[in-house]
């Protein structure tokens, strides 16, 4: 028997909150424990006799106020925005989420890729201003089919992106830290030490790193130099890994036809910023993960780990745990 576990998973949006559905199916699950949830102004009071914690948010001085608390687990793929080393010095345990972010997010890559391979974007820009633009869409497309994408930090979101690239006829290059144990259909594997070679024959790359010392601004004027001409580029991992004023550079100079953006440091960008304004970047505001399933799977996951924490077991997505697509050898 554990003490409770307390639950504060608010949103105005009804897929990022959980419903009565989701507590009664854990409290079925879990009969011999008592789930509580907390509004975010009661959260400080309500940690008080928790032993565990499922949220959104948590702050550092909210420790103080906890001492029986053992893990907290939140449902998003990252922890950059937890307080990870001083709960890692309190005893605590600190779990993210992941698996369920995949459908989403690989649908929103696919999406960006499509507006720049189909000229969507110049096609909605020039429909403002143009009565009939076909000729001027086109130099603004180029096929999928036969075209290579490459996927930095291809953990479980890039191996499902990688499906939908597939599909669509493209050669797909995956590059992580680890090689992954057992077949992986379809994927040739690089090495995080040669992707950068690899560069100049790649049609399309995908970021989907996370923040972490080694992947700050890996992608600078460098990298962005080793592009191949006329390439797009997708971030959906941290924009702490891309150095902005190469990134418009790359844009200006033509080396880049266009780069769709989820992410950016700082968040939101600043209204003159001229990346927001830029006629080739698609800007969207870290709505890739949106999805009416995303609080069904964060539960699911947050379950099957209360059965591990519950027998004793490795917690799944602690930070200790061996991640393959955390690129600590990028550099």
């Amino acid at each position: 028997m554990i003490g409770p576990v307390v639950i504060a998973l608010n949103s105005p949006h009804s897929f990022w909150a959980i419903g009565p559905g989701h507590l009664a199916w854990l409290r079925e699950a879990f009969p011999a424990l008592e789930f509580r949830t907390a509004a975010d102004e009661e959260l400080p009071t309500a940690l008080g006799a928790a032993e565990a914690y499922f949220g959104w948010q948590f702050e550092e001085r909210w420790l103080a106020l906890a001492p029986h608390l053992k893990w907290i687990a939140t449902p998003a793929a990252g922890t950059d925005h937890l307080p990870a080393q001083q709960i890692a010095a309190f005893g605590a345990v600190l779990t993210r989420s992941y698996g369920f972010h995949a459908q989403p997010m690989a649908e929103h890559a696919m999406g960006m890729i499509l507006a720049f391979s189909r000229g969507l974007l110049a096609s909605s820009r020039l429909q403002r201003t143009h009565l009939w633009w076909k000729d001027d869409l086109a130099g603004e497309f180029f096929d999928l089919a036969g075209a290579t994408m490459m996927i930095v930090g291809c953990g479980s979101i890039g191996t499902h992106l990688a499906g939908m690239g597939r599909a669509f006829g493209m050669q797909v290059l995956g590059v992580r830290r680890t090689m992954p144990h057992g077949p992986q259909s379809g994927i040739e594997w690089i090495a995080a030490s040669q992707w950068r070679q690899t560069l100049p024959a790649v049609d399309v790359v995908v970021n989907l790193l996370p923040a972490t010392p080694d992947t700050a601004g890996v992608f600078d004027a460098a990298t962005f130099a080793a592009f191949k001409p006329g390439s797009v580029f997708v971030n959906l991992g941290r924009g702490a890994t891309v150095d902005h004023a190469a990134l418009l550079d790359a844009l200006e100079t033509g080396r880049l036809r266009g780069a769709g953006l989820d992410v950016t440091d700082p968040r939101p960008l600043p209204r003159r910023d001229r990346l927001r304004r830029h006629p080739r970047v698609l800007l969207t505001p870290k709505t890739a993960v949106f999805s009416e399933a995303y609080m069904d799977g964060a539960v699911r996951f947050f379950a099957d780990n209360l059965h591990n924490y519950l027998s004793g077991r490795p917690l799944r997505g602690a930070l200790d745990e061996s991640i393959p697509d955390r690129m600590e050898g990028i550099r």
